[in-house]
């Protein structure tokens, strides 16, 4: 259920408050410029029951100024400077009004979003250096990291204050390549937009397609066929297993023990395998299209069995084993309250003993009666119960991968019959549990069907703050360690 309510700039905070205090998330934040000058929706979710709120908010055409929720959600303070950077509507009374997206070779009053932005400018001079907390006293000093790195990761530079080996401070700097993938969605029809959301996070096709496809469905009205929703519940939980089973490994690879994370690469290049023959698609994009699901092929039960055997035997071995154990005890602590705090999704919101954190309960979009799913929850907030939570999760997926599968038959292409054009309200939002964590979209379409806002918010936006906090008062070799254990988003988060 989704309720609007248009609201005055004056009681915004009072509205965010309640509904905060009521126990929903800010999910969202999505700035608009209308012909009637720019507006900014904010969607609350809470559930079960699945519960979404907006509340939208017309700003001055000349001064489009919104009062700072930064008080009362963190989450807010970061969707606030996001939505200054690329729209240049100021946050008034922000606690932190620095840039947060755009770097400091961005021309001053260009405003990628904006309908008036024209072509990309050309860079200009560093306005002066980025502005690092410097951490000052004996024995301190910095240790810079990237944005440029060894692996075959995207680019993110981190700044370490150290004393010795201990971390007093880290300050995560990203956005080094900001794609513009929010204005590349602008006019395009919906089917042209699917291979975009695909690829908001090459590693969540699944995941940031459904959610986008979610949020159409609900603009136009389309209802999907059962069969369709359960392949594609089906599809959520095989990327959620290719990418855990590759993190628990290469989690083992980080504490030196190679031998279990080239097992661990073995069982997902089986998976990615298997991907392939559901799909199509190594990464399952294909499956997820808008109006139903197209499977080539369906698991093989055995096969799944078999693996995962193997992923718990694997977990088992690295538990097992004393140093593996050892280091992932008590590394990169991060409390239940700072989790809280800062808004964590997903596994990371879970190993820190947060409740309540998965859409496939909260926001079902098909019914999970009778899959008996239950979300592992750790409370110790370390490396070692996010790999605990990662496993289990597994566990999970392959139990939920057998009871979708149950009655559903393959090659298959599922659709519904496309709706009549205006069928329904033009605005949708599609929330799903990824593997990461909670995905959320917001779509708007024109009269003629085409996209005129899509606002994607994976879950790796919410859980970077996180990161340096979990470091604190840890030691600079274990920084690899647990920046896996968080294997958090780039590409998601540099929209």
């Amino acid at each position: 259920m989704r309720t609007t309510y248009q609201v005055s700039l004056a009681a915004l905070p009072q509205h965010a408050e309640e509904l905060l205090a009521a126990g929903h998330r800010l999910a969202l934040v999505a700035a608009h410029i209308d012909e009637a000058g720019p507006r900014v929706v904010y969607l609350f979710t809470s559930g079960p029951p699945d519960t979404r709120t907006e509340l939208h908010v017309r700003l001055h055409p000349d001064h489009p100024e919104v009062p700072s929720l930064a008080h009362l959600s963190f989450p807010a303070g970061r969707f606030e400077r996001e939505m200054r950077d690329l729209f240049g509507i100021i946050p008034q009374g922000h606690p932190l009004p620095r840039r947060l997206v755009r770097h400091f070779h961005w021309p001053r009053g260009w405003y990628p979003m904006r309908p008036d932005a024209g072509p990309p400018p050309n860079f200009g001079e560093q306005e002066g250096p980025y502005p690092f907390l410097e951490v000052e006293g004996d024995g301190v000093y910095e240790i810079p990291v990237g944005p440029v790195h060894a692996g075959l990761i995207e680019p993110g530079h981190f700044r370490f204050s150290v004393v010795g080996e201990t971390i007093l401070k880290l300050k995560a700097r990203l956005w080094f390549v900001h794609k513009g993938v929010e204005k590349l969605f602008q006019g395009r029809t919906v089917a042209a937009g699917l291979p975009l959301a695909e690829r908001i996070s090459g590693d969540t096709a699944v995941g940031h397609a459904l959610a986008y496809c979610l949020a159409v469905e609900e603009a136009t009205g389309t209802e999907v066929p059962p069969e369709a929703q359960r392949a594609r519940a089906l599809l959520l939980e095989l990327e959620r297993i290719h990418n855990h089973v590759a993190d628990l490994g290469m989690l083992c690879n980080d504490v030196g023990h190679g031998i279990l994370n080239a097992h661990a690469q073995r069982i997902r290049e089986q998976l990615l395998r298997l991907n392939k023959e559901v799909t199509g698609h190594r990464l399952l994009r294909g499956g997820i299209v808008p109006g139903g699901a197209a499977l080539h092929a369906l698991p093989d039960p055995a096969h799944l069995k078999a693996i995962g055997e193997d992923i718990r035997e694997i977990a088992d071995l690295a538990l097992g084993h004393s140093t593996v154990h050892d280091r992932f005890t008590g590394t990169a602590i991060l409390h239940t309250d700072a989790a809280r705090t800062i808004g964590c999704l997903g596994y990371i919101a879970r190993a820190s003993g947060l409740t309540g954190t998965d859409a496939r309960i909260a926001h079902p979009f098909t019914p999970y009666d009778g899959t008996r799913l239950t979300v592992p929850v750790h409370d110790s907030g370390d490396v070692l119960a996010r790999f605990l939570v990662r496993a289990e999760e597994i566990d999970a997926s392959l139990a939920l991968i057998a009871h979708f599968t149950d009655g559903l038959s393959a090659p298959m292409v599922l659709l519904t019959p496309a709706p009549a054009s205006g069928a329904g309200p033009g605005t949708g939002v599609g929330v799903v549990e990824g593997w990461r964590g909670t995905i959320a979209t917001r779509v708007e379409l024109a009269p003629d069907g085409t996209l005129t806002r899509v606002k994607p918010v994976d879950p790796s936006f919410f859980n970077w703050p996180a990161l340096p906090v979990a470091l604190t008062d840890t030691i600079v070799p274990d920084f690899p360690l647990t920046n896996k254990s968080f294997n958090l988003s780039y590409a998601g988060n540099d929209l």
